[in-house]
């Protein structure tokens, strides 16, 4: 009894422990509600997650639980004013392994390699077998057929210990809490195949299904194997924008004193020293100096932003030009590129909507396959009393019914499309996305790096004074500011002398001194005497050249339209898709490029979360969005979108987090990606219709007792071969193969009363 009240008390502390770590390791929401986030590396398929949210959302003050699939991730939301719940506890009670996240770095993807040596092994024995196989249907009788099925047998056995534990376990587990899941009848089916085969090998048979079992497996784990790795992408854009961020930074104290502190140890009213080429680690205000800063990660914006003091800092832009002191506004974890990362793994849980609807499926395939074996076994024992052929005539039935087909009618057309895509300079990342591609109605563009180049060039380079312009190139060649770099590559003609003295101003420009005259280039305001940025419209982003504070040479600057740009929008618009712009661009700049397109519908100075909203209110619309962009800023937007694109040129994050990349130049390869995923959809709805009527065909034969297990696997591979053979007949194209629609043809634009204008 001690013992028993010992074991008691401890289990009790322990408990106690793990809800205090809960509610030290949560945050809070608002005045009612804290949130934990939870890491569930068990979680494979739409079952855990409905298990696991339907488990969490049934204890007393969860107000809601939500899984993220892609992370393997549950976020918990409960009241504050009660005692954490026991989450830790009740997952464990349904088998998972769960701790909390505590946002560093993520543990080795085992899981990964776990299924590609399971696929190996299980690829091995099926070939293996397949050719043992070969022996025995080209007439092997008597002791060599004997032999020839027990070797199978002895490939068999451990490829079964090994590889099929990634679907007996699951399966297991689900069993021992009263469920059903898709591995359930596949272990079954395996399992029986081969305690079918292995008794027939003991009593002499003429028969032995090992090439059956290890075939089914193999397949099976190709599926698994893709699933999982799609999946695994998908974090990879989390990871890159976190990568983003600033390790620590270097910290000024009241004595003078300075110290490199962790970015997570910065605190709010802390002073921080940014110096050049350093990313800011927290949203801040400038204390003190002067910089231009790279703020392409909140606007896309190709044009520097200059900051002085008063100025506000969002944390992973990068700092060009000056030092910066700067004070610390928010922690962290509360700052621009946190939310940014937040925003992201919110998008990618609201995909998992796609994943539930296919494990809806498989979880009413699973109980109609178990009845209709059941029912068959029992009826040819009704009918004949005989076992072994009721046992036989019910594993045909099991592996007859295998979802080989229905399982490779989408993967196997989306290979073969995305094999067609790379051939014409598209990268897919995501399967699933050639599906919600061909659903598209609504394609938004972002500006610059995707509806543009991404790279200045100076306005009306002939026009401009040729040695005027050749001090200023010469001026520009000492600095990396990008209208600096646009002015040196416009450069005609030799450049002028070296300068005697050269300097640059951060935040304002170039100071040169030549033959005793002073040269300025930058903003006008420091430049010119007296004149002031409006005067010389230094808003649109030009630059000016003066000579002893005397105004000799405006310079303005713009972005290249992308090749093929105006023809992929027009092909688009005469498709009938509805498109816009969505940018973090000036005003000026989005509506003269939204005039030259001929596209009615345009946003300008659009931040991040404004984009990943304006996405969701189309949704919310019943639009289907294909979202392609470029850079950090709309890493977010990418994610939410029902699909995404981006060009080879984006920013890795962007790369990462869109559903394709792009390899040429041009835009067209987006309707080219369109007219392919539709393509794809009409052969994947011919393989549908093939594997259902393959089971409305077979299947009856099967269970009249006309199909051994053995025919039962051939018609099982057979049914793959033809779903495969019609993958094959997709065809690809080019980007320059697309009809040159006219840029003057009909254009279709949301109205304003469907999709108001975000200007």
């Amino acid at each position: 009894m001690s013992a028993a009240r010992a074991t008691v008390r401890n289990e009790t502390h322990r408990a106690a422990v793990a809800r205090e770590e809960i509610l030290l390791a949560s945050r809070t929401l608002g005045a009612a509600t804290r949130q934990t986030d939870l890491s569930v590396p068990g979680i494979h398929c739409g079952g855990c997650i409905r298990t696991i949210e339907r488990a969490l959302g049934a204890l007393e003050g969860v107000e809601r639980a939500r899984v993220n699939l892609s992370t393997k991730r549950v976020a918990v939301q409960w009241r504050a004013s009660d005692a954490p719940p026991p989450l830790i506890e009740t997952l464990s009670a349904l088998g998972y392994v769960a701790h909390l996240y505590d946002g560093g770095a993520e543990p080795k993807d085992r899981t990964r390699f776990e299924l590609l040596r399971a696929l190996a092994v299980s690829g091995f024995a099926s070939s293996n077998i397949m050719l043992l196989s070969v022996a025995v249907w080209a007439g092997a009788d008597g002791a060599t057929r004997d032999l020839l099925h027990w070797i199978s047998a002895a490939i068999a056995i451990p490829a079964l210990a090994f590889s099929g534990t990634v679907f007996f376990r699951p399966a297991w587990r689900a069993l021992r809490q009263g469920r059903t899941n898709m591995d359930v009848p596949i272990s079954l089916g395996v399992l029986l195949a081969f305690g079918m085969s292995l008794y027939d090998t003991v009593h002499h048979g003429p028969h032995a299904y090992f090439d059956a079992a290890t075939s089914l497996l193999f397949f099976l784990l190709i599926g698994r194997t893709l699933d999982h790795m799609m999946r695994e992408r998908a974090r990879v854009a989390v990871k890159g924008l976190a990568r983003l961020a600033a390790r620590g930074a270097m910290v000024a104290h009241a004595d003078g004193t300075t110290e490199y502190v962790p970015v997570n140890e910065i605190a709010p009213g802390m002073t921080v020293l940014v110096g050049v080429g350093e990313r800011v680690p927290v949203d801040a205000q400038v204390e003190e100096g002067r910089s231009d800063l790279d703020c392409s990660l909140v606007s896309g914006e190709s044009m520097p932003r200059p900051v002085a003091v008063g100025s506000t800092l969002l944390a992973g832009t990068l700092n060009l030009t000056g030092p910066l002191r700067i004070t610390a506004t928010a922690p962290a974890s509360g700052s621009f590129l946190a939310e940014m990362t937040r925003l992201m793994e919110a998008a990618e849980g609201g995909r998992s909507a796609y994943r539930r609807i296919a494990d809806r499926a498989a979880q009413l395939y699973a109980p109609v396959v178990h009845l209709t074996a059941l029912l068959t076994f029992a009826g040819w024992m009704i009918a004949s009393g005989d076992l072994h052929r009721a046992v036989t005539i019910a594993i045909a039935v099991l592996i007859i019914t295998c979802p080989c087909a229905l399982g490779l009618a989408v993967p196997m057309v989306q290979v073969v499309a995305a094999r067609r895509l790379f051939e014409a300079g598209i990268m897919v990342k995501d399967g699933g996305a050639m599906e919600r591609l061909n659903e598209v109605d609504t394609v938004v563009f972002d500006k610059t790096g995707t509806l543009t180049r991404g790279t200045l060039r100076l306005v009306a380079a002939n026009d401009h004074d040729p040695a005027q312009l050749a001090i200023a190139a010469a001026m520009a060649a000492y600095s990396r500011h990008p209208h600096s770099q646009a002015l040196a590559a416009a450069a005609r003609g030799p450049r002028e002398p070296a300068f005697d003295w050269i300097e640059e101003h951060p935040g304002l420009g170039l100071e040169a001194v030549a033959g005793g005259a002073v040269y300025r280039l930058g903003r006008a305001a420091w430049a010119v005497r007296g004149a002031t940025d409006g005067d010389l419209a230094q808003s649109d982003g030009g630059t000016v050249l003066s000579k002893d504070g005397r105004l000799i040479e405006a310079f303005q600057f713009e972005d290249q339209i992308r090749e093929g740009a105006r023809q992929a929008v027009a092909e688009l618009s005469r498709q009938g898709f509805a498109m816009e712009i969505l940018s973090g661009d000036q005003q000026r700049p989005v509506e003269a490029l939204a005039r030259d397109l001929d596209l009615a519908q345009f946003g300008a100075g659009v931040l991040p979360g404004e984009k990943t909203n304006r996405i969701a209110t189309l949704a919310a619309s019943g639009r289907k969005i294909l979202m392609v962009g470029d850079g950090l800023n709309d890493a977010p937007a990418l994610v939410a979108a029902h699909v995404s694109m981006a060009p080879a040129t984006a920013a890795d994050v962007g790369r990462n987090a869109a559903d394709f990349v792009f390899l040429h130049e041009s835009l067209a390869a987006v309707p080219l990606a369109i007219k392919i995923a539709q393509h794809a959809d009409r052969l994947i709805r011919q393989n549908f219709a093939f594997a259902v009527a393959y089971n409305v065909i077979t299947v009856p034969v099967a269970i009249c007792g006309y199909v051994t297990p053995l025919v039962a696997a051939l018609a099982m591979s057979m049914s793959s071969i033809i779903v495969v053979g019609n993958a094959l007949r997709l065809k690809g194209g080019r980007p320059a193969r697309l009809s040159q629609a006219s840029a003057s043809g009909p254009r279709v634009a949301m109205q304003a009363a469907e999709a108001p204008s975000l200007r």
